[in-house]
């Protein structure tokens, strides 16, 4: 005799929808055949939480049900345990179990992932015979890169959620916020494994100060080096290069490192802006006496209106 759908669930026939299926949900996810291999009365015990699931969620089906024109398996009442022609649903021992009226390609996306990569209805579940088997679910990482391996696009280690390392080429043109799919690196489903999404998080520098794909630097300078010019050194996120200060440079000059920047999605770089800030020694008194009666009668402010 074909068994009472709603036991089988262990729901009342008062039971909503959403009741029915978030008790299939648990059910389940409970005795699905990947999760109990240990057990061979689980294989059982799934295709029939299937089959209750199969007649109770189809509205007519369990309207007739409940009228007592059909059993458990959805067969006729008065014409036999196997319906007309004897067909019925097969076990897992017994060429498959066909879910009916359901994906459960859908249905366990909210369990293991989302849908799976599957070939479609005669995809493999796990013993049972369904539309697509789902993939595992996909996890998210946060990597925190330094400003100057974003503009170098210096390769990354990165260790997953299963301790496994692997080296992380940073795409051109990353940015605070870019994500990064690596495929299969997620949890594994019986579908496959998902996959792993890597948000970026690019540091704040100390000194370099982002502008699009140019990188600022304020760079001080003393008051003999900007009135009699000099070569001075000047960081980069590539080493420290060399620059040149034209005699007579004044505060707020900005000079031009081409090349030196940040990654551009064209593979090429931005620039570096370095601009002059002279800086005055406090209560120099050599200064002061070599100053001591010249003035720069230049109209500086006159631009100001004042």
């Amino acid at each position: 005799m074909a068994a009472d759908p709603y036991a089988t669930l262990g729901v009342a026939r008062s039971a909503s929808e959403k009741d029915i299926k978030s008790a299939y949900r648990k059910l389940a996810k409970e005795l699905h055949p990947d999760r109990n291999t240990d057990n061979p009365n689980a294989a059982e015990r799934f295709s029939e939480v299937t089959r209750a699931y199969d007649l109770l969620s189809d509205k007519d089906k369990r309207a007739q049900f409940d009228r007592g024109e059909i059993d458990g398996d959805g067969n006729p009442m008065g014409f036999g345990g196997g319906g007309f022609g004897g067909g019925g649903h097969q076990g897992f021992g017994g060429g498959g179990f066909q879910s009916e009226g359901i994906d459960l390609g859908d249905l366990f996306g909210g369990i293991f992932g989302g849908r799976g990569q599957g070939s479609g209805p005669g995809a493999s579940f796990g013993g049972a015979r369904s539309r697509a088997a789902p993939r595992g679910n996909t996890l998210q990482y946060r990597l925190s890169v330094s400003l100057t391996d974003a503009a170098k696009l210096a390769p990354q280690r990165v260790t997953l959620g299963d301790g496994k390392s692997i080296d992380l080429k940073l795409p051109a043109g990353v940015e605070d916020g870019t994500q990064m799919r690596l495929g299969g690196k997620g949890e594994p489903g019986p579908g496959g494994a998902g996959d792993a999404i890597v948000t970026i998080q690019i540091e704040p520098h100390a000194f370099f100060k982002r502008d699009g794909d140019n990188l600022r630097l304020d760079l001080p300078i003393s008051l003999d080096e900007a009135v009699g010019g000099a070569k001075v050194k000047v960081p980069t996120v590539d080493g420290a290069v060399m620059l040149t200060v034209a005699p007579g440079s004044s505060s707020g000059k900005t000079l031009r490192l081409k090349g030196k920047g940040m990654s551009r999605k064209d593979g090429s770089r931005g620039d570096q802006l370095v601009t002059l800030e002279i800086h005055l020694p406090e209560s120099d008194e050599d200064l002061i006496r070599r100053l001591e009666g010249w003035q720069d009668t230049r109209p500086l402010r006159a631009k100001l209106g004042v």
